[in-house]
């Protein structure tokens, strides 16, 4: 695989870029070697500026889940471009993508259009302060809910990849409120709850992405909803990751579970910059101009985000993708378990619906801690060998792979070649 061309642009980028990137995972420091440079990409597949193709299992860390430049939904930004690009005012459109997005989530009466998934949950932060008048909030060690200070602890994703237990310019006053707890702990959650009367909120990942996929137990997402209810204590659902992934909806749904806020992002962008926080009425009749939660943007709704998000969700209502997901992904993690077997690398995987992860480990992963036994240089090789013969994965050992709908029969039988390739490699850099 020649990376001449995305050596160069790194090299280049170095001057003008921190670290020639935008997001720290893209710079690759966690497996090492020269960060991609992407170029193009159509439906599975995606071609770096050195003309390497891939099987795109990134899919811009999920929002791409009809896979590339699908024609339905750049036929509606092309005509939304027509009409311009931002006006700073309202449009229908914003209408339309809000009742598509609330009559797929039960209980959730009002939304909330944002930029992005860290600033649907600050927001979501600040509105559960303001509904109950408490300050603290419980939040679960390896679930990452956006960089903004109060949430920036024990946060997985790319804290967990570069081995950073929080962030430097974040003061002890503004996570002096956040407390956290342990995924599937039922019991660490309890002792914040015993210990303090000024909890606001508790917020989860349904279905941890950003530890690797990791699942909930039945009965602690039952026992959380409950102790929350009773307590008087909002619950958030960040479902920035798994909104419209598992089913059209959210993961909540399918847990059987009704969080009092969700937030959302990734899909309901289908590739553009949006995120969105709702819940019921008198949550939301809270967030400014109704109330006094105060939250703004520019930029929120805009119009060619929103064109892109409606023509994503009405095709994918319209196929309907979600048993084919689970078919799919399942065959992935049954040709990684087979693969590893026969090569006798210790592995274990994880999948929900559209998203699956591998963990170099012997051990179950069911939390941060058990993430975090992973043999991270086995992962560095594995990762480069997919690379190597046509896979584009996260490239962290604690990043969530995406299916999406483009995903074809080919495309699985390179990825299964890919993965075997891969495990026997490993295998030979462990003698």
């Amino acid at each position: 695989m020649k990376l001449e061309k995305s050596a160069e642009l790194f090299r280049k980028g170095q001057k003008h870029l921190v670290g020639a990137v935008n997001s720290p995972v893209r710079a690759f420091k966690s497996v090492g070697g020269v960060p991609v440079f992407i170029d193009h990409a159509r439906g599975s597949r995606i071609f770096d500026v050195d003309e390497n193709e891939y099987v795109d299992l990134v899919l811009s860390y999920g929002p791409m889940i009809l896979g590339h430049r699908h024609k339905k939904v750049e036929r509606s930004i092309k005509k939304a471009l027509k009409k311009g690009y931002t006006f700073g005012a309202s449009t229908n459109k914003e209408i339309k993508l809000a009742k598509i997005v609330c009559d797929a989530f039960p209980g959730m009466d009002k939304v909330r259009f944002v930029n992005s998934g860290t600033e649907a949950v600050l927001s979501a932060i600040r509105l559960a302060r303001a509904f109950t008048g408490h300050n603290k909030i419980i939040k679960f060690s390896g679930c990452y809910h956006g960089h903004s200070d109060a949430l920036l602890v024990a946060a997985g994703s790319g804290l967990a990849t570069l081995s950073m237990p929080g962030s430097k310019g974040v003061p002890d006053e503004a996570v002096k409120n956040t407390l956290i707890a342990e995924f599937n702990n039922l019991d660490s959650v309890k002792k914040h709850m015993d210990a303090q009367n000024d909890i606001a909120a508790v917020i989860i990942e349904p279905i941890a992405g950003n530890m690797g996929v990791v699942t909930p137990d039945q009965a602690f997402i039952d026992d959380l909803r409950t102790i929350t209810r009773d307590k008087g204590i909002l619950l958030i659902a960040d479902e920035v990751m798994t909104g419209f992934r598992s089913k059209f909806g959210g993961a909540q749904e399918l847990l059987g579970f009704e969080a009092d806020i969700t937030c959302l992002g990734k899909v309901i962008g289908g590739g553009f910059p949006v995120g969105a926080y709702g819940a019921r009425n008198e949550i939301m009749e809270l967030v400014a101009p109704l109330g006094g939660m105060y939250q703004a943007g520019t930029l929120s709704g805009n119009p060619i985000a929103m064109a892109c998000g409606i023509a994503t969700l009405k095709e994918l209502k319209r196929q309907n993708p979600y048993k084919s997901f689970d078919k799919k992904a399942k065959k992935i993690k049954a040709m990684l378990l087979e693969s590893a077997e026969k090569h006798g690398i210790d592995i274990q995987v994880n999948h929900f619906g559209s998203m699956v992860n591998v963990f170099f480990t012997k051990q179950e992963v069911t939390d941060f801690k058990s993430a975090q036994s992973c043999n991270t240089e086995n992962f560095k090789v594995f990762f480069w060998q997919m690379m190597e013969h046509g896979v584009f994965l996260p490239p962290s050992q604690f990043e969530a792979w995406f299916l999406s709908s483009a995903l074809g029969k080919a495309d699985l039988k390179k990825i299964e070649q890919a993965i075997d390739i891969s495990m026997a490699k490993v295998a030979e850099k462990q003698k």
